[in-house]
């Protein structure tokens, strides 16, 4: 698998924006494994313990910290580093949050990925775009079907409704600017990647499942589970991110034929509970308890989302290699490692993932 990766990004210039994020770095830690030469645009990393900083001491990156929403300062970056790929997961990631900061939402995530494709625009070189969305951009009826790329998008709450405008503004830069059909001119190849509920060691975002779990287990207090009958498809953070790597390869070679959006998650028999995941967190953790709370603010989420993986799985030769339970079992695992080798078992998940 290693292998027939590596040589579309061993020595290749990588932009990642959003790099400084859970996803950000699990994407930018494979892709130095892989041998890339990596640049990250992204905001400083909020989070208490920050995953990011563990790889600091390694120097795998070229980092610049500034906002996607400063469109010239994107534009003289993009200029500067001239890249082969981009990987473009910079975002407000939150669908919380989102209640919270509508109006913030929608500007970085619709009109920063509009400054990051302007700016690609005006690269006078090959390159190769990847625009990581989410799952949760079609419209959820919250009926037991799996969702296909070419179904209506939609969303409810302000993320995922600004994910699918991501959608569509994707799809007017690759009409506009990208046209497959006019490829040789432009040079330039953009698509996206919708994933599940991802999870992983090093995520401690709030008001995500696994961070939540961590935290209570850590502390030796009751999990408290808002929503427990609900369905996501849940995979470990290396199977996307491997995905998006896949895509990225397969878009580079054959640009007409990958243009478009591609699903990646579990497999369809493969969706959990949110209590059979705590369980199984549990379980492997060793110990701990988890009540039902009922959420005091209301908020919408979805309960009931699946994705259908067939055009992933026929067009880029991808599927998952792990189950749900191993996936839990992994993330459980990083967790219990002491903070002076989180860095390195992160390195570790990556090349086991390979011989997978």
């Amino acid at each position: 698998m290693r292998q027939d990766i590596q040589k579309f990004y061993e020595g290749k210039k990588v932009l990642v924006t959003g790099h400084t994020g859970f996803k950000g770095t699990w994407l930018t830690a494979m892709l130095h494994i892989l041998g890339a030469k990596i640049k990250g645009y992204a905001l400083a990393p909020e989070d208490s313990k920050p995953f990011y900083d563990l790889f600091v001491p390694y120097n795998i990156i070229e980092s610049v910290i500034d906002d996607i929403r400063n469109k010239e300062k994107l534009q003289s970056e993009i200029e500067s580093f001239q890249p082969d790929f981009i990987f473009h997961l910079a975002a407000q990631p939150l669908v919380r949050r989102s209640y919270k900061i509508p109006a913030e939402t929608f500007e970085v995530n619709v009109v920063g990925t509009a400054n990051l494709l302007e700016a690609v625009v005006n690269l006078k070189k090959k390159c190769t775009i990847v625009v990581v969305t989410t799952d949760k951009v079609y419209e959820n009826k919250e009926k037991n079907v799996l969702y296909k790329e070419k179904d209506t998008l939609g969303g409810y709450d302000p993320y995922s409704t600004s994910k699918a405008c991501t959608e569509l503004a994707i799809n007017s830069f690759r009409s506009s600017f990208f046209n497959p059909e006019e490829y040789k001119l432009h040079q330039k190849a953009i698509a996206s990647a919708r994933a599940g509920n991802v999870i992983g060691g090093g995520d401690w975002n709030p008001d995500r499942i696994m961070p939540d779990i961590i935290r209570s287990l850590q502390q030796d207090k009751i999990i408290e589970v808002r929503n427990p009958k609900s369905v996501r498809p849940w995979q470990h953070v290396v199977e996307p991110v491997f995905g998006y790597l896949k895509l990225g390869a397969l878009l580079n070679e054959k640009p007409k034929k990958h243009s478009t959006a591609y699903n990646f998650g579990p497999s369809p028999k493969d969706h959990l509970t949110v209590k059979q995941f705590v369980k199984i967190a549990i379980r492997n953790w060793g110990g701990g308890e988890w009540k039902n709370v009922s959420s005091p603010d209301k908020l919408h989420e979805a309960g009931l989302l699946k994705l259908n993986i067939n055009r992933a799985k026929k067009e880029l030769k991808w599927e998952p290699k792990l189950k749900s339970e191993e996936a839990i079992k992994w993330a459980i695992d990083w967790y219990k490692q002491p903070d002076s080798k989180q860095a390195e078992f992160t390195f570790n998940q990556i090349r086991n993932y390979f011989t997978l």
